[in-house]
């Protein structure tokens, strides 16, 4: 079964993990100095806040797949939709391994369909730029990531 996922960034991490953990009456399933994620099953979804981004607020929506054959049937109904598919493939990024490939809606909201494959001691992965101007690792690829304003605002998962 899918999982939504919400990743927030947040000026101070320990008041933000304080409020969610209240909020969601459960501690953090992951937490790192500039980054916390809660698992949660009732809503069924993954929300992580970081302290990476510019300013805060949502920097991503997305789907999480349980397995490989859940995000296949990910990636073709955005190709379907003739959403504008940029596939990542192997990353890591959040403290994770994963596959993804991210799609954007109208407005320029980055979503990123991912299948978790274990858990890693840093937070991404380096990788260079793809030639097509998006991010080859993990993070929101570069068309996606332009505010409201006008305005890029950096990100990573």
């Amino acid at each position: 079964m899918k999982r939504f996922h919400l990743h927030v960034h947040v000026d101070d991490l320990g008041r933000s993990v304080d409020f969610y953990s209240r909020l969601f009456a459960a501690s953090p399933t992951r937490l790192e100095a500039d980054y916390a994620k809660w698992m949660l099953d009732d809503p069924r979804v993954n929300f992580a806040i970081s302290t990476r981004g510019e300013r805060p607020g949502i920097d991503h929506l997305g789907i999480q797949a349980e397995d490989a054959a859940e995000l296949a049937e990910l990636k073709a109904r955005a190709e379907a939709a003739d959403l504008a598919l940029h596939d990542v493939g192997a990353a890591t990024c959040c403290y994770a391994r994963s596959e993804k490939h991210w799609v954007t809606d109208p407005q320029g909201l980055a979503w990123e369909h991912f299948h978790t494959l274990g858990d890693v001691p840093l937070f991404s992965e380096p990788r260079p730029p793809a030639a097509d101007g998006l991010h080859a690792a993990c993070c929101v690829p570069k068309a996606a990531s332009a505010s409201v304003d006008g305005k890029p605002a950096s990100s990573c998962c």
